[in-house]
Order: structure tokens, then C-alpha cells, then sequence
């Protein structure tokens, strides 16, 4: 009898164990994880990964560029992604600590590929490279190797959605969606596809929210800031806030362009208990050139008018470099 009910009292313990182990993770884990032998993957592009990354972490290059189709943007065929993981040594059986630079989706887009094949032991360290090396931890300029490994990757149907089952999905009570792009794409406004809008139902909340001050990036560009502190995760209190219109427990579809900033967000709400959450790898780029989808806000692509804009811009470069040709030729 005392067996019988240990067994429960086991699962609830495993349960409890797999509802508390976090998703984004700061150094202090990132490095208690390598000091037991966990993958670190570092998802930028081969020249930042050569000019520093942290000590043994290994590179396929710019993860989202190496994994996807540039066209369509979602993952390329799969016996091509098992030879390049394989032969990074990526075992998803393993635990994996991904990372890039502060604040970016790239990491997040790492974890949802990883998690996508079957990974289930998969963290995001979010403050990324700035963080681990302000904190004076070591960083190496060279390239790491792992034993490569053979892979037989199969799809993880829980994580993802395609575009036939969101329009299955629109009246169904128990879903809710999550457009994570900026307000003048949810509105149509900023047409990225055939047509912009939304998906009908969609509950907006852009992806930049989730940082402490989502107007970093703008910031840095025009210099009135150095760094990327902004960058960083809001509090957990701020965030619960900030999706406060979600129900943790219900299925939540989260989606954006093409999916990117869309797995970001789709970690977040993971970190923060939400316990069925799917990304819409497809995205408007998908949903947007299906005509027979419905959707709210729709504005379509004027060709013509990008063809005159697109026709002046060349003229106006033509005037110019003929400008500087005589300029040089006066000299």
C-alpha cells in the first residue's frame, strides 16, 4: 500500500521538478552548467563568435540564417539541419545553455529549434555575452569543437502550429494569440507580406516590451546610449503584468513576422508558467499571402507605387554618383 501511494507522490514530485526548472537563465547557472558538462551554443554570426565567445562554446555561424530557408523563412529540410547540428556536436539529449547577444530573439529562435526537434533540456541565457563578460568571466577567440554526433531529428508537434491549424484554431474558446510585431504591423499600417493586418483575435503586445526599456536599440543607433542594459528581462513581477490578458494554462499561439521575434516572447511566457505555448513558425509571411485566411486590419502591397519609389531612389542614386564623378574628376 505504502508503495501505491509513493508512486503518485513521485510523479507530482516530477512534475513540480520539470514546472520549476527555468528557461532563461543568468551567468551564475551558465557557468554551474558547463562546470557539469553542458553544450553552450553560441548563435551569432562566425565574426562575432571569433572575435569572443564564452570559453568552449561551440558556432554553426548565424543560427537563423544556417537553418532557414531565406525565401520562406521557415526551417530548412530536416536531414540538413540533423548533418549541421550532428556535426557541431549539438546531442539534444544533452543539456544545452544558448545564448547570443543581450536581448536578442536569436537565442530564443536557438531554444524554439532545439525544442522543435525534440530538445527538452534547453535553456536561454537572455543577457548573453555582454553580461558574461562584464562579469569578468572567461572568454576565448578560439574555436570550439564537439565530437560530432549522429542525429535523427523528429518534429515535436506540441511546440509549433502551421497555418491550416490557426484558422482551425480562430473561434476556439480555449486559444488565445499573441502577435508579437509592433503596432503598425498589427494594424496594417507596415505591410510585410501580399497584405498586412492580423490574425482576427490577436492580442498585441510587441516583442520589445518585454525588455526594461524597449527603446534601446533606438537608442544605441542615435548614440545616446553605449550599451545594451536596456536590454535585459523586466522583472518577473512586470512581465506577469505585461501578459496579465493570458491565461497561463490555456493553449497560446504566439507569432510575428517569421516566427523570430515570435520565439522570444514564447520563451518568456514559458519562464513565466504558461504551460502550452506554440509558435507560429509561418507567421504573417505565411498567414498574410494565404488570401482565404482570415484576418482584421487588411491593407495590401501596392507593387506599383513600391516600382516608382524603387525607380526614383535608383535615379537619385545615378544623380549622385554622378555628382561625386565630377566632383573627383575637378580635383
Amino acid at each position: 500500500m505504502k508503495r501505491l501511494m509513493f508512486i503518485p507522490l513521485l510523479i507530482l514530485w516530477m512534475q513540480a521538478a520539470v514546472a520549476a526548472s527555468p528557461t532563461i537563465v543568468d551567468g551564475d547557472y551558465v557557468a554551474a552548467a558547463i562546470a557539469r558538462n553542458a553544450v553552450v551554443w553560441d548563435v551569432r554570426p562566425a565574426t562575432a563568435y571569433a572575435k569572443g565567445h564564452i570559453a568552449g562554446a561551440i558556432s554553426i555561424g548565424d543560427a537563423a540564417k544556417v537553418l532557414r530557408d531565406e525565401n520562406t523563412e521557415n526551417f530548412i529540410a530536416t536531414d540538413r539541419i540533423e548533418k549541421i547540428l550532428g556535426a557541431a556536436g549539438l546531442d539534444l539529449h544533452r543539456e544545452i545553455i544558448v545564448y547570443g547577444s543581450r536581448g536578442t530573439w536569436n537565442p530564443y529562435f536557438g531554444l524554439y529549434t532545439l525544442q522543435y526537434f525534440g530538445g527538452s533540456n534547453v535553456r536561454v541565457y537572455h543577457d548573453g555575452i555582454e553580461d558574461w563578460a562584464a562579469a569578468g568571466r572567461a572568454i576565448s577567440l578560439d574555436t570550439a569543437q564537439l565530437p560530432p554526433v549522429a542525429l535523427k531529428l523528429e518534429v515535436n508537434p506540441a511546440v509549433a502550429v502551421t497555418t491550416k491549424e490557426v484558422v482551425a484554431r480562430l473561434n476556439d474558446p480555449n486559444v488565445q494569440i499573441l502577435d508579437a510585431r509592433t503596432p503598425q504591423e498589427f494594424i496594417g499600417e507596415d505591410i510585410r507580406a501580399i497584405r498586412g493586418g492580423h490574425i482576427p483575435g490577436a492580442i498585441n503586445i510587441p516583442y520589445e516590451l518585454n525588455w526594461i526599456d524597449p527603446e534601446t536599440p533606438a537608442k544605441l543607433a542615435r548614440k545616446q546610449t553605449t550599451n545594451s542594459g536596456g536590454m535585459s528581462l523586466k522583472a518577473a513581477a512586470d512581465l506577469k503584468q505585461l501578459y496579465s490578458g493570458l491565461e497561463p494554462s490555456r493553449e497560446t499561439i504566439v507569432y510575428c513576422q517569421s516566427g523570430a521575434r515570435a520565439s522570444e516572447t514564447a520563451g518568456v511566457l514559458q519562464q513565466l508558467g504558461f504551460t502550452n505555448v506554440k509558435v507560429y513558425d509561418s507567421s504573417w509571411l505565411g498567414y498574410g499571402n494565404t488570401l482565404d485566411a482570415p484576418a482584421n486590419n487588411v491593407t495590401f502591397f501596392n507593387v506599383g507605387l513600391f516600382n516608382s519609389r524603387l525607380s526614383a531612389l535608383q535615379d537619385r542614386v545615378s544623380q549622385l554618383e554622378k555628382e561625386l564623378a565630377e566632383a573627383r574628376a575637378q580635383k
